[in-house]
């Protein structure tokens, strides 16, 4: 039995296929619907996924050379985030046999497959059960690494990437002096589509190393979003997860973890810490002119569209780039419709780690390196709105 996939994004067809080769069909996938068509032609499937929105060719142009072109009564099902009525209503219309809404699982999938073409029958069939969901969207996670040898939580990473379909994970190995290069290597065998290495060779901070992998993960055409977390998981996945939740379904541009303590919430922070962070947090809203309560968490999430906005060039400060992206932010598009496009959502557990990088002596140099955001990007300011008020076009941050 020949079952036929098409979506425009990997990370979705990767376990799909997986899955049902291992029930026994003969799979083939295709990103590009144009492709896909061709290779309904020659590989004549029983049975068609498709997805809605693909660029180009749309699930619904698919149908139609299935259907009306073809004249053929091939099963379709439509796999899809597409949730309206006018869309599903003329999707049955054209003649689909079943329309499946993301996020749902793998297992259930599966079954509509069985219900409508039959299960191959073969001896080598595996036909246990999997916890895998396939997510409406593709997500780029960056992990920067200094000396993580002994503290890097593989076993956590794996299960995640392993269990939620649309992830991708890339670890930055931010010129380790220590064995985790080759940690990472090893987390990475048997799931190269889903987890990448991106190896500094030389120390350049957290700052340049969240940078460079936001900036290649954003070379990824399959992903939507794309955000960053830190190595020792302080910040858990399914947290990381809700603020992905919250971008995919609102207006935001940017949605950031804040570690605020309160009745339901495993907040757990170093009290000496605490005290300078409250001052920190105090001087930052007056730099940025935002009633922020957390900039620092190291749990963010963005829409792809502002990465070269918030990335494009280096920081100026090691360990407060945070704050800089932000100001980035603001210049770029006026800070009434920055404070529009951020979202601070407060996290459900945050825990000190042990071993953390930033001492409290780089605490303290923190405030002088506010300092130095205030004048630079004052600066950049009054250049931007020269740059305006002569008529010139500011198209990216400057």
């Amino acid at each position: 039995m020949k079952v036929l996939a098409i979506d425009d994004q990997q990370l979705v067809l990767l376990p799909l296929e997986k899955r049902l080769l291992e029930l026994g069909y003969e799979v083939k996938t295709e990103t590009d619907a144009s492709k896909g068509l061709e290779l309904y032609d020659t590989f004549h499937p029983d049975l068609v996924i498709v997805d809605i929105n693909m660029p180009g060719v749309s699930g619904l142009d698919v149908v139609k050379h299935i259907r009306i072109a073809k004249h053929s009564d091939t099963p379709i099902m439509i796999l899809s985030g597409n949730t309206k009525d006018d869309t599903i209503t003329e999707a049955f219309e054209l003649g689909i046999n079943d329309y499946m809404k993301k996020p749902l699982s793998l297992n259930e999938i599966c079954a509509r497959v069985k219900r409508l073409i039959g299960v191959p029958q073969i001896d080598n069939a595996i036909h246990s059960n999997s916890n895998v969901m396939i997510q409406q969207r593709c997500v780029g996670v960056v992990i920067p690494c200094y000396d993580e040898e002994e503290r890097l939580l593989s076993d956590e990473f794996l299960n995640f990437v392993d269990e939620n379909s649309g992830y991708h994970l890339c670890f930055v190995n931010d010129g380790s002096k220590d064995k985790t290069l080759e940690v990472l290597h090893n987390l990475q065998k048997g799931r190269e589509d889903f987890i990448t290495v991106y190896d500094c060779e030389k120390n350049g901070g957290k700052a340049e190393a969240v940078r460079l992998g936001m900036l290649h993960m954003a070379k990824k055409e399959d992903l939507d979003y794309i955000g960053f977390l830190d190595a020792d998981l302080s910040t858990d996945l399914a947290d990381f997860d809700d603020l992905v939740k919250t971008i995919e379904n609102s207006d935001f541009k940017i949605v950031s973890g804040s570690r605020i303590s309160r009745m339901g919430a495993d907040i757990t922070k170093e009290s000496a810490r605490k005290i300078i962070s409250l001052t920190i947090n105090f001087i930052i809203r007056k730099i940025l002119a935002m009633d922020f309560k957390d900039t620092q968490c190291g749990a963010k999430i963005f829409s792809k569209d502002v990465i070269g906005i918030a990335f494009a060039e280096k920081f100026v400060t090691q360990w407060i780039f945070d704050v800089e992206i932000f100001k980035r932010m603001s210049i770029h598009f006026g800070l009434k419709k920055a404070k529009a496009m951020l979202c601070e959502q407060p996290l459900k557990r945050w825990i000190h780690a042990d071993g953390s990088k930033l001492s409290m002596k780089d605490s303290v140099k923190i405030v002088g390196q506010l300092a130095q955001i205030a004048w630079v990007y004052r600066s950049k300011k009054q250049t931007t709105k020269t740059a305006v008020a002569n008529g010139l076009e500011v198209a990216s941050y400057n």
